[in-house]
């Protein structure tokens, strides 16, 4: 590690640093024991910095860096002592995923909170998983609880990853604004009593229509994975259990889009109530 005593700031070496985001994309163990993961682009980086995500490390290629906003970001963490590591194109492009490089990047920290330190009736609603076959199915669920005002999610038991590459991609910065929440059932059962929240667990196997049910401001609502829907555990958290309408023949639907139109329902009762 260089420094400048001068200006502040503080320049790693970039081959390093370059293997470090290599691990945390590649390996989840990685990116979980270090509690980090790296976002790239001027828009990711722009709102996980207005949002408060403490920046481990910022990575940029002064030559692919065109963009005026993306420069000032970097200017400013770089003025506020973060280590920094310069990248030539060709080594920032071999951490990229996108499908053109933007020159910037950062190692951020992770952020997940205990069930007992979140405000529960902060925002629209909550959406409870405990598996999430496919990362971008996450993301677009981020996507839509950002866009209708929800809390966040709160994820039983260890196996979904917020910080995924494809996560973070498909959320396109939407994941910054949200809370994520670690719990067991066994916690969140006792929480969602204590809070008197209500719990609605999406299944076609519901009696109610989700258009009928009389959502209480913030519901919790509890989605299954993609092939086998809620388990036993996720169905004895629910007060509730609703069917989303579908045509004759149609029995399913993809887990981002159940979880998109229950979460505008709950959005249009309230705006409707208000």
């Amino acid at each position: 590690m260089t420094g400048d005593n001068r200006t502040g700031h503080v320049e790693v070496e970039i081959g390093p640093a370059l293997a470090h985001i290599d691990r945390l994309q590649a390996d989840r163990r990685h990116r979980d024991s270090s509690g980090q993961f790296f976002v790239e682009g001027v828009r990711n980086l722009a709102v996980a910095v207005e949002h408060g995500f403490p920046v481990v490390t910022l990575v940029a290629s002064e030559k692919l860096l065109k963009s005026a906003p993306g420069r000032s970001i970097a200017r400013q963490l770089r003025s506020a002592g973060t280590p920094f590591a310069r990248a030539s194109p060709e080594q920032f492009r071999s951490i990229s995923r996108a499908e053109r490089a933007s020159g910037i990047g950062a190692v951020l920290r992770q952020r997940v909170k205990p069930l007992h330190r979140i405000a529960p009736r902060r925002g629209l609603c909550w959406v409870v998983l405990r598996s999430v076959r496919s990362p971008g199915n996450f993301g677009s669920l981020i996507r839509t609880s950002a866009a209708v005002g929800g809390a966040g999610f709160i994820l039983l038991g260890g196996a979904v990853d917020p910080f995924d590459p494809a996560v973070v991609r498909a959320a396109m910065g939407a994941l910054f604004g949200q809370t994520f929440v670690r719990t067991g059932a066994d916690q969140l059962r006792h929480w969602a009593r204590r809070h008197r929240l209500q719990t609605i667990g999406a299944s076609p196997e519901g009696p109610v229509g989700c258009h009928e049910v009389a959502f209480r401001a913030p519901p919790l609502i509890v989605l299954g994975d993609e092939r086998g829907g809620l388990d036993s555990e996720q169905r004895a958290l629910c007060h509730e259990l609703v069917h989303i309408p579908m045509v004759r023949g149609i029995d399913s639907l993809n887990l981002a889009v159940a979880g998109g139109i229950l979460m505008y329902e709950v959005m249009s009762r309230s705006l409707r109530e208000r």
